[in-house]
């Protein structure tokens, strides 16, 4: 792929926005439709909590059907659970039938994530290529988190839910239309000598281990942002407007650092990208929540989504430079499974931690693990440094 955003990468990317969105859009209407039919909030964050449960659990399975299948078929099936899912909720609009929605769109879009960077890591040639393709493909979900809700909001409005889950299902059948004609990589051969082994001996490598640590910390940061601004927002005295810009200039500002470390990407270093993305988190949390009018915390909020908007990219290239070829769909499935089991669990580690130590306690105590884990990300200087 050459440094230029290529057709075949374009298309790529295309897929993945589709389908993403369909889970996006889905995750905000299920939720809307259980509260309109009466279920409690407790039921409503069990609902939303099943779109990442599947990805914990079919991240690693994924993962080596990507390595021996490659891309089209796993994305085939990703588009059938996707469009089933949606189909679902369109005949049975009821909250047992929206969790299993849940299930389904969640689950296909990790696995189609996993073939998707899979397949574009593979098909990079030099470091610097890696971090490109990354930071385009990176860009798929912040699209998708916009489309598929305000889509999804927009058919609800005018022509209620089902015809919003018509919608969602559709999507993923768009999403094949784009990567029908991508060209299939060579299967990569099993080194001579090399054992298939378990997922979870790629632990054992401690520049692995070090990589998924590092990244399940910032991932952290992205679940506290989201968590703790519309509670700090509340207690400021903030509109519910007012904090949701506040949220979307750090989705903006993560989506467009994403657009600019492709040009910038050969004079970059992932190991210090991170640890700068740690360094600069680390000092916004403990700022954070001295910040009491909406232009300062929206300030805050854009920073912090160019230093974690950074970080994926970085991620994903180092992560294809230490581990073996034949074995990327496992590791790129370890990563997952590890971010969606943090996305599942943290929130509510931090609503109880926020009881005891507060709001600003909860930034606090998180901006100094990310300091002190930011000694991880030097540990990562070996590949291309």
């Amino acid at each position: 792929m050459s440094r230029a955003l290529s057709p075949e990468l374009a298309r790529l990317i295309a897929s993945h926005v589709f389908l993403h969105a369909c889970m996006a859009g889905t995750r905000m209407a299920a939720p809307l439709l259980a509260l309109r039919n009466g279920h409690s909030e407790a039921a409503v964050g069990v609902l939303l909590a099943l779109f990442a449960l599947t990805q914990v659990f079919l991240s690693l399975p994924a993962g080596r059907y990507a390595d021996r299948h490659g891309l089209k078929r796993p994305i085939g099936i990703a588009v059938i659970a996707a469009t089933l899912g949606g189909g679902l909720a369109v005949a049975f609009p009821i909250f047992p039938v929206l969790c299993l929605s849940a299930l389904l769109t969640g689950g296909a879009t990790g696995a189609a994530s996993i073939a998707l960077q899979r397949h574009v890591g593979r098909a990079a040639e030099t470091p610097t290529e890696l971090k490109q393709v990354f930071s385009w493909l990176a860009i798929g979900p912040a699209i998708s988190n916009f489309v598929g809700p305000f889509s999804a909001g927009l058919v609800i409005d005018h022509g209620g839910f089902r015809l919003a889950f018509l919608l969602m299902a559709v999507l993923p059948l768009l999403s094949w239309y784009w990567v029908r004609t991508a060209r299939e990589l060579p299967p990569v051969a099993r080194p001579a000598g090399a054992h298939a082994g378990k997922a979870w001996d790629l632990l054992r490598e401690p520049m692995f281990r070090r990589l998924l640590m590092v990244n399940w910390l910032l991932s952290s940061c992205w679940d506290v942002h989201t968590f703790v601004v519309p509670l700090l927002g509340h207690e400021r005295g903030l509109s519910a407007s007012v904090i949701g810009t506040i949220l979307g200039a750090f989705a903006v500002a993560g989506a467009l650092v994403r657009v600019v470390l492709p040009m910038i990407a050969g004079y970059l270093k992932e190991w210090a990208v991170i640890a700068g993305a740690m360094g600069a988190t680390a000092l916004l949390f403990a700022v954070y929540p001295f910040m009491h009018s909406a232009l300062a915390m929206g300030l805050c909020s854009v920073l912090l989504g160019v230093a974690l908007g950074s970080v994926q990219p970085m991620v994903m290239s180092t992560l294809h430079q230490i581990t073996p070829e034949h074995r990327h769909g496992e590791a790129v499935a370890m990563r997952m499974m590890a971010i969606n089991a943090s996305s599942v669990a943290m929130p509510m580690l931090f609503g109880l931690a926020g009881t005891f130590i507060g709001i600003a306690g909860v930034f606090w105590f998180v901006g100094a693990a990310v300091g002190l884990g930011s000694r991880g990300a030097w540990g990562l200087r070996s590949p291309g440094a």
